[in-house]
């Protein structure tokens, strides 16, 4: 804007800022005089030190208010207002000034709401970065509910697992298949009225020998497929607890292969009781030949999944397997034509996994005189898995995924 203006002394430069606050006294009225023919300036700004212009002594300025920034150090005391311009001396006439403007001071902080949500760290600021969760410090809380975990969750989710592929519907609904097919027709085929049978439930053992050869491939294929794939390294790091793992891998698959094959088995013992002629069988009868044999072929899955969690294999615990059920008594059967190793021979049969199973149902392939009887197959059967068990919860620990 452009007023008159009346000449007003200059501060000193280092006068102090109380001073230059302090207003000015009116100056005397100055007589009019004659302006001089001056050139036009670019925006209205007078040029300042031309020799072939003098300025007037007495004459009405422009006022240029300009705001410069303050230097990042440290704030200073304000400059003292400086005119620059034709007669910029003491006692002359107007020029151009030059305002510097403060910064203004910082605003206070405004006092934040508390976050909203259960667990949340009550009175932080958004601005403030969250601490880092990862370095386990104590002042944070996970919004997120943390539960410690226990081997109830492993075997929910090894049940999960089992449940939904395909192998074990199949598997199972296989062994089914066999146990009730077979059993039915060997009841057809024994239940004629001149003939008596004893003991009544001897030859169910047909069916539930066959269905032992679909529970091993499914024990190895509970551990050793999760190897193949590479999901055993998901399992390990949902669960860093490996004896968990492997404890809730055996107790889901020990428990699901000892309903099924159970209640499988009693099934044909009924049919066998109510189709055969013979006298009927005892409670311990009964017994050992569902829950008896439930729990042979049980452990028998058992110890393939322990020999499987050794070998991290498929195929070659699966062979391994049936080479421990079937291999004794195929060799026992080539040394009985010979009388040097006919006793190797019938301790084979004996404590053979076939012979273990009649012997169950009291009807043993070299009669009862020898060999463990009742449950005595079953306890040593017990004790091996025990031990092969034993070693795979050792090596789980020891060796890398």
């Amino acid at each position: 804007m452009t007023s008159p203006q009346q000449p007003q002394p200059q501060p000193e430069p280092n006068a102090p800022a109380a001073a230059q606050a302090q207003p000015m006294p009116p100056a005397p009225p100055i007589p009019p005089a004659a302006p001089p023919q001056q050139q036009p300036q670019a925006q209205g700004r007078p040029q300042a030190g031309r020799p072939d212009e003098p300025a007037p002594a007495k004459e009405a300025g422009t006022m240029m208010l300009q705001a410069q920034p303050l230097p990042e150090a440290q704030p200073q005391a304000p400059q003292p207002l400086a005119a620059h311009g034709p007669g910029n001396g003491p006692g002359n006439g107007g020029g151009t000034m030059m305002l510097q403007a403060a910064q203004p001071p910082a605003p206070a902080p405004q006092p934040q709401p508390a976050y909203a949500g259960a667990g949340a760290p009550q009175g932080r600021p958004p601005q403030q970065p969250a601490p880092n969760w990862q370095s386990g410090g104590a002042g944070y809380v996970s919004p997120i509910p943390v539960r410690r975990t226990h081997l109830g969750h492993a075997l929910a989710s090894e049940w999960t697992k089992i449940r939904s592929v395909r192998s074990t519907i199949w598997t199972l609904s296989v062994m089914v298949v066999l146990i009730l097919g077979i059993g039915l027709l060997a009841a057809v085929a024994l239940s004629s009225p001149d003939r008596e049978v004893q003991p009544k439930l001897g030859f169910s053992f047909l069916g539930v020998l066959l269905g032992t050869l679909c529970v091993i491939p499914l024990g190895v294929l509970v551990i050793s497929s999760e190897y193949g794939t590479g999901m055993i390294r998901t399992t390990m790091t949902a669960c860093p607890g490996r004896a968990r793992v492997l404890a809730a891998k055996a107790i889901v698959f020990f428990g699901l292969a000892f309903v099924i094959t159970t209640i499988t088995t009693t099934l044909v013992a009924l049919i066998f009781d109510g189709m055969l002629y013979g006298p009927d069988p005892t409670s311990d009868q009964w017994f050992r030949a569902t829950v008896g044999v439930g729990l042979y072929v049980s452990l028998l899955g058992l110890l393939a999944l322990a020999v499987g969690s050794l070998l991290r294999h498929s195929a070659g615990a699966i062979s391994a397997m049936l080479g421990v059920v079937l291999l004794p008594m195929l060799l026992a059967v080539f040394m009985l034509g010979s009388e040097s190793l006919k006793e190797v021979s019938k301790a084979l049969i004996t404590y053979s996994v076939p012979n273990s199973l009649a012997t169950l149902y009291d009807n043993p392939f070299l009669g009862t005189e020898t060999g463990p009887q009742g449950w005595g197959p079953l306890w040593i059967l017990a004790g091996l898995t025990a031990v092969v068990l034993g070693g795979a919860f050792a090596a789980q620990a020891k060796r890398d995924v």
